[in-house]
């Protein structure tokens, strides 16, 4: 029989764009390019396509590496036992943070009202979370979280 799980938090970032945005956004580039050149050529001045061509590569560049960004996610998992965290990537994941429930606290830092850190706290260790969240959504995670390990602790009391 396993643990009750208090948490299971999954973070990703979010993405305005889908696979097929991406296509057509390229596709458009690319044919506004095409027509520039064309008429650039028409007047005499080729030294410029290279540079059209520069700029769609650029962009699908910048996009393609916000396509891998976003297959990045976080997941927090509360039990009686651990609170563990593991930062997955493109490749896969690794767990990078687990301490006892016992033992751990969570920490908000606000910088204002546009800016909230969350922060997981043990001994001298800390872990940063939530960066993918607003800083309003970043507050009520701290708040789901620390609520989570409330509970998690009464558990091992009962």
């Amino acid at each position: 029989m396993s643990a009750p799980l208090y948490l299971d938090a999954v973070i990703k970032p979010n993405r305005s764009m889908n696979r097929q945005g991406l296509y057509v956004l390229l596709g458009v580039l690319t044919a506004f390019n095409l027509m520039v050149g064309i008429f650039l050529l028409i007047l005499g001045a080729p030294p410029v396509l290279p540079f059209l061509g520069l700029d769609v590569l650029a962009m699908g560049l910048a996009l393609r590496a916000s396509f891998r960004a976003a297959e990045r996610s976080e997941r927090v998992r509360v039990t009686a036992e651990a609170v563990t965290v593991s930062r997955e990537d493109e490749k896969g994941a690794r767990v990078i943070w687990t301490s006892p429930t016992a033992f751990t606290r969570v920490g908000v830092e606000q910088a204002g009202e546009h800016e909230a850190r969350v922060r997981l706290m043990m001994s001298r260790r800390r872990l940063t979370l939530a960066r993918a969240l607003s800083p309003l959504e970043r507050v009520d995670f701290a708040r789901a979280l620390e609520r989570a390990i409330l509970d998690a602790r009464a558990e091992r009391y009962r």
